[in-house]
């Protein structure tokens, strides 16, 4: 096995350290949803993710622009494609979250965990597709070929 450096290595330590982050914020502002109105676990739910991620895009896409791509300025421009990475996985997940937790609470053994279990799901999908939208929409290099026409690979 080889182990990954440079900017692959930055984004595996930025992406833990914003997993670990997101995961405690989204699992803290779920369970306070479904405190605040316990007969909606389900929507509870989804309103939990929904106010957390706000949050944990800005969180992460300053670890990976300052620490991981490391690009200078462009800031807003590539926060709303930050935005454009996260969307995507927020609408799948506000689609998902309402039926899986409601499935989820007739196959547990422990109904009451549907909504931390189904948040766990949802966060697992969140990593893999925001890896592959930062590296290749929002802080995409680009790269000159030696005849000088810019590749925006």
């Amino acid at each position: 096995m080889q182990i990954p450096s440079g900017e692959k290595l930055r984004f595996l330590v930025a992406g833990g350290c914003n997993t670990l982050f997101g995961i405690a914020d989204t699992f803290a502002m779920t369970h306070l949803m479904v405190l605040a109105y316990p007969t909606q676990p389900a929507l509870m739910t989804s309103a939990g993710i929904a106010v957390s991620t706000v949050l944990n895009i800005t969180v992460s896409f300053f670890s990976y622009k300052l620490f991981v791509f490391k690009t200078k300025g462009n800031t807003l421009k590539e926060y709303l494609r930050s935005l454009l990475v996260y969307l995507p996985s927020l609408a799948i997940s506000m689609l998902v979250v309402v039926p899986l937790t409601v499935w989820l609470r007739h196959a547990l053994p422990n109904p009451a965990r549907a909504p931390l279990v189904a948040t766990g799901m949802i966060v697992a999908f969140t990593v893999v597709m925001s890896f592959l939208g930062h590296k290749h929409i929002t802080f995409k290099k680009k790269t000159v070929d030696p005849v000088g026409a810019v590749d925006t690979e």
